[in-house]
């Protein structure tokens, strides 16, 4: 018996940015689409709610907007580098700080009104069938996009393992009240534990967006460790009365799987697309998400397809960003990055390009840093 009660054009697996991103650009491309997620909406989901103006604009041309409608813009940055030195600088672009939890509803509900079926369901078996996708032995889908995180079934239903440790950073987030802390993101870096730092994102609401996270190098990381880290970093946020307090893997784009084969596409952390330099993952997630929807919605070879708009998209930002994460793994260049940037608004307008979008580590700004070592 071939299966299939139910028949859908694209059915997308987990429905955070990247699954609502492509249930989006599959709609408006005319498929019909079946949205799954194990939780009902609105959910929680562990992050630094960090939102790039780069997500908006993709949003956008899928034909969302208002998605930080109530939250005030987060007008600067403030960047403290392992050696203490610190720059402070006004984003090109302001960025906004929103809940996951508010961020993520407003995007699958746009999901919803374009005309995605959304449903509550946790899927337990994949099978590509050649010309069609069977998913739990009752739906029937032209192409499946895996949007379903860091473990996702469907990269597993590839062949691929879950990102190892180098490749995979742990974090801790949590929500602490803090009305006092001025309108800016702050990171600050720190050289234990290295490359690893700890965020203040304020909201806009007297609460902000705490968090530590470090790159994973083979030894286990403990929650008492990770608070400990988080409250040592942050001595001026009341880090011990922090609510939400939950922990999350972060698989970094250094080690990513293909990211299709067959009728079965990746997008957002299934494919590890996690900037290996700041730890960001909302805008990869809503631009593959919308690439691996609009790819998915073409009947005839979806996986190349998909392919050949993410080398065009992406590849050369990937390939750039995977080398300031090897600078950055010596601390004295992340020093001089810093110094650099508190001298050149250029510089300091770069790396946010290159941290938070799809910017590129450019000559001037190597030449800059270059230029910021300290001579002996």
């Amino acid at each position: 018996m071939d299966g299939g009660d139910e028949r859908f054009d694209v059915v997308v697996v987990g429905a955070g940015p990247a699954g609502s991103a492509a249930a989006l650009a599959a709609r408006r491309a005319g498929a019909t689409v079946l949205l799954l997620d194990k939780a009902s909406f609105p959910r929680d989901k562990p992050c630094g709610d960090g939102i790039a103006p780069h997500a908006l604009d993709v949003a956008r041309e899928l034909g969302v907007t208002g998605l930080a409608d109530g939250y005030a813009p987060v007008p600067s940055l403030r960047l403290v580098g392992p050696g203490g030195g610190a720059v402070a600088r006004r984003h090109a672009r302001p960025a906004y700080t929103i809940p996951r939890l508010v961020f993520d509803h407003r995007l699958v509900e746009a999901a919803v009104r374009a005309g995605a079926v959304l449903r509550r369901h946790a899927v337990r078996h994949i099978e590509d069938r050649g010309d069609h996708v069977l998913v739990d032995g009752a739906i029937r889908a032209g192409a499946v996009v895996g949007a379903d995180g860091a473990y996702s079934l469907v990269r597993r239903t590839l062949g691929h393992a879950p990102n190892a440790p180098g490749h995979l950073a742990l974090a801790i987030r949590g929500y602490a009240t803090a009305p006092d802390l001025p309108p800016e993101q702050r990171i600050v870096t720190t050289p234990a534990g290295w490359p690893a730092y700890a965020w203040a994102f304020p909201i806009g609401d007297g609460r902000a967006n705490i968090g530590y996270g470090e790159v994973l190098r083979g030894r286990s990381l403990s929650r008492a460790y990770l608070l400990e880290r988080l409250a040592t970093l942050l001595p001026d946020v009341d880090t011990a009365g922090a609510l939400a307090l939950r922990a999350h893997h972060l698989p970094l784009s250094t080690r990513r799987p293909p990211p299709a084969h067959g009728r079965l596409l990746l997008a957002g952390d299934a494919l590890s697309l996690i900037n290996p330099f700041t730890g960001e993952g909302i805008f990869y997630a809503v631009l593959s998400g919308a690439l691996a929807g609009a790819a998915a919605a073409h009947g005839d070879a979806p996986a190349p397809r998909y392919r050949a708009a993410l080398r065009r998209r992406l590849a050369r930002h990937l390939r750039h960003s995977r080398a300031a994460a090897a600078l950055s793994s010596q601390r004295w260049i992340v020093d001089a990055a810093v110094r650099a940037a508190d001298r050149d608004q250029r510089v300091f307008d770069a790396l946010i390009e290159l941290g938070l979008g799809d910017g590129l580590l450019g000559p001037y700004t190597l030449a800059s840093v270059a230029a910021a070592v300290p001579r002996r």
